[in-house]
């Protein structure tokens, strides 16, 4: 059960500068007086009663730190502490530094599908963790996967933000309507029972845009992108995927299959030849396969300009 301790944050730790916001909760970079080190203060607005719609409700505040209590993976964030004042509850994470996985892929000069995969692994590693335990993180996406130090060649993933995650129980079915337009799976827009193959289609949709740069289901509006993604409507457009493997292509089409009980599980996913390549041609294919780049950083640059000058924030509806 989570445990809030009812102290000042600002009396153990120094609060600084705002690393990022939501419309619920604010980031800021903190460090603990005692030990000197540096964590990211994570303050979520609280609901003051049960008729308002301004804050986050104690039960998701709840659910969130008890999923983040009980976890702890190399490709996770870390839960340090606990708060609680009047109007917040504050979370003292692991500092995440090092920027988004897809920033750090727009800014290099040129990139093969065998280094993406180095990538996606970890991000795969880091689910498999999750789904081993039954927990479903509902709101993967860019913005979510992190990266610890982008000083180093290969970069160490961090999957972030548990504001939508649940821990599926065997037996009690579980339906929302949450999550990015762009990103979540047929069986949210239907309003359907969820489970843990939700990540694997948003891994899917994440794989297709690392790829190409372009998004498989976004439409003109929210309700165009909905319907593209209830009727699976996407292709491998050859001016984005002209150098891309047919094994990548592989593993996207079978992340992106409608029917949940079809789609890759993650252990499946681990074990797919673009991941773990079974044979020389394979780990060959991957080398040789170049990444459309350009593409990519046009698409980041317009992403981020969206994600700046729109008030969407993890944890709360989309719809």
């Amino acid at each position: 059960m989570a445990v809030f301790k009812q102290q000042k944050v600002e009396d153990l730790y120094i609060v600084a500068d705002e690393l990022g916001s939501g419309q619920f909760a604010i980031v800021k970079r903190c460090r603990e007086k005692a030990s000197g080190k540096d964590y990211a203060a994570k303050f979520i607005k609280k609901r003051q009663s049960r008729a308002s719609r301004r804050g986050v409700t104690r039960e998701e505040i709840e659910r969130e730190v008890n999923i983040l209590q009980d976890i702890q993976h190399p490709n996770i964030i870390t839960l340090q502490d606990v708060y609680e004042n009047k109007t917040d509850v504050v979370l003292i994470l692991e500092l995440v530094s090092g920027g988004e996985l897809f920033d750090f892929l727009a800014q290099k000069e040129s990139l093969s599908e065998e280094e993406a995969t180095r990538f996606i692994k970890q991000i795969l590693e880091g689910v498999n963790y999750l789904h081993t335990r039954k927990i479903a993180h509902f709101d993967l996406k860019p913005e979510n996967i992190m990266l610890l130090d982008k000083e180093i060649a290969v970069p160490h993933i961090k999957l972030i933000d548990f504001g939508l995650a649940h821990k599926i129980e065997d037996g009690v079915e579980f339906k929302n309507i949450f999550g990015t337009p762009e990103f979540v799976a047929p069986e949210i827009v239907n309003y359907e029972p969820l489970g843990l193959a939700v990540d694997m289609w948003s891994i899917g949709v994440i794989t297709y845009i690392l790829l190409s740069g372009a998004s498989p289901f976004l439409g003109e509006n929210k309700q165009e992108t909905l319907s593209n993604i209830s009727a699976v409507n996407y292709e491998f457009d050859e001016e984005f995927f002209s150098h891309t493997s047919d094994l990548a292509k592989d593993f996207i089409r079978k992340l992106l299959v409608k029917d949940t009980r079809k789609r890759l599980t993650i252990q499946e996913a681990l074990s797919h030849p673009w991941i773990t390549p079974k044979d020389k041609n394979q780990v060959l294919v991957r080398k040789k396969s170049i990444i459309n780049l350009e593409n990519l950083r046009k698409q980041y640059i317009r992403r981020r300009w969206k994600v700046i000058h729109s008030h969407q924030t993890s944890g709360c509806n989309f719809f």
